[in-house]
């Protein structure tokens, strides 16, 4: 009896210590030299290891025995936010393969195979649900079976992954289902209310992985009105921060991705709407200066906004330097802040052309301030001499310099168009933008 229990003892440690691969394959190429893997969590990724890409595309990451469950990203070059792929571990070996055009197959885990094969399964009754409507048919029966189909799918999969990990996610996804037949719009409009109603913002599991950004995501940008897109982006954005809750870690993670996303796009009524009522609050409570600093700088730099104010030294004919603000100038209808450097080749081809411009148009039409954000002094001085129509201005210090930052410039050239009042009216990408603006204003 004695050795049948100790027999028992010894073999559950062995069990409990296992180690678990994850073995993958890349088409074969010669791009991908390393894999590296890395643990998601909610703020952040965690490194956990990494493995060469052998010859024929292979690679395999053995864990640690402690490794905790939860959702993995393998990036495998550079930058890492596009190549990179998650999947979910939980204490199972895994094998897969990866290809550009497919996506992950796996042809060893149970809980990434139920995952993909839930996903697939619901985009395929959502696909003969979308196809009901579009041929405009109106068939109560049809209709119902599509929606028994869903529904069945949805119960299925949730009982298939009883005790797993992908029960989160599955649950989590629960689409709309109505119980009796309703028109497109009418399907649109509940599938929007119910959206949230399954998503639970506290599941240390979902805030782990990029799920709840995605689904965040989805609602914003899949529930709107073309016609009026910015109110929409912001009545949903509203409503998104109210499902989110108690949970400021989590909430501040989305809104910084949601706020990147609409000033990366200059849709900035949207992005600062996110900044002044939801993000610079929770920004303030953890003294993220850095953050209060890019909230702000951006808005101040947004159309609509009175320019930042700065000093200008400008020469007379005699050679006699009198310090005017920015602000102070009263001697055109419109002025162009463009940002520049003497070592950017964008500027040094764009530069020229814009001056160019300039001497065709009258003086009280338009003044240009070139504020090089520079480091050699010497080199800039010389090189304003070749452009005498323009004010000139030394941005010290390059990206850590006042008017630059102000500005909210993050590269060069840049450009912005104020009012006789200074206020921005325009951000030109190029000098081609600027000149096709300018020039059909003129004519107006």
């Amino acid at each position: 009896m004695n050795k049948k229990l100790f027999f028992v003892f010894t073999i559950i440690p062995f069990f409990a210590l296992a180690q678990h691969t994850i073995k993958g394959k890349f088409p074969n190429t010669d791009d991908f030299k390393f894999a590296f893997l890395y643990q998601v969590t909610t703020q952040t990724s965690k490194f956990v290891n990494n493995a060469e890409i052998k010859e024929d595309g292979s690679f395999s990451f053995t864990l640690d025995k402690n490794q905790p469950a939860g959702t993995y990203r393998i990036v495998y070059n550079q930058p890492q936010d596009r190549y990179n792929f998650d999947f979910l571990y939980n204490n199972e070996d895994i094998e897969l393969t990866y290809d550009f055009d497919d996506g992950l197959t796996f042809t060893k885990s149970e809980e990434n195979k139920l995952w993909k094969s839930y996903n697939k399964s619901i985009q395929l009754v959502a696909n003969s649900l979308n196809n009901f409507y579009l041929k405009g048919d109106n068939n109560e029966e049809d209709f119902n079976k599509i929606i028994q189909i869903l529904q069945n799918t949805q119960s299925e999969f949730e009982k298939a992954a009883e005790g797993k990990m992908a029960l989160n996610f599955i649950t989590a996804s629960k689409p709309y289902i109505p119980n009796k037949y309703v028109d497109a719009k009418t399907f649109s409009e509940l599938a929007k209310a119910e959206y949230f109603n399954h998503i639970n913002f506290s599941n240390p599991i979902l805030q782990n992985s990029n799920f709840l950004i995605e689904a965040t995501l989805n609602y914003i940008f899949n529930f709107i009105d073309q016609d009026q897109a910015n109110a929409s982006y912001i009545k949903n954005i509203d409503t998104a921060v109210k499902a989110i809750g108690n949970n400021p870690k989590v909430k501040k993670v989305i809104l910084e991705v949601l706020y990147s996303q609409f000033a990366y796009e200059n849709i900035e009524p949207v992005a600062n709407h996110i900044a002044t009522k939801h993000l610079l609050d929770i920004a303030k409570a953890d003294n993220d200066t850095e953050l209060i600093k890019d909230l702000t700088n951006f808005k101040n730099a947004s159309i609509g906004h009175k320019g930042y104010n700065f000093d200008i030294v400008i020469y007379d004919e005699n050679g006699k330097a009198t310090v005017k603000k920015m602000h102070d100038l009263d001697e055109a209808e419109n002025y162009l802040i463009i940002f520049w450097s003497t070592t950017c080749s964008h500027c040094l081809e764009e530069i020229p052309q814009l001056h160019n411009y300039v001497k065709t148009i009258d003086k009280k039409q338009l003044k240009v301030i070139a504020v090089a954000l520079d480091e050699d002094r010497y080199r800039w001085k010389d090189m304003t001499y070749d452009f005498p129509e323009f004010y000139h201005v030394f941005g010290e210090g390059k990206w850590d310099n006042q008017i630059g930052n102000n500005y909210n410039v993050k590269a060069t050239p840049s450009y912005f168009i104020l009012g006789k009042d200074k206020v921005i009216i325009k951000k030109p990408y190029d000098f081609e933008a600027f000149k096709d603006y300018f020039s059909k204003t003129l004519e107006e």
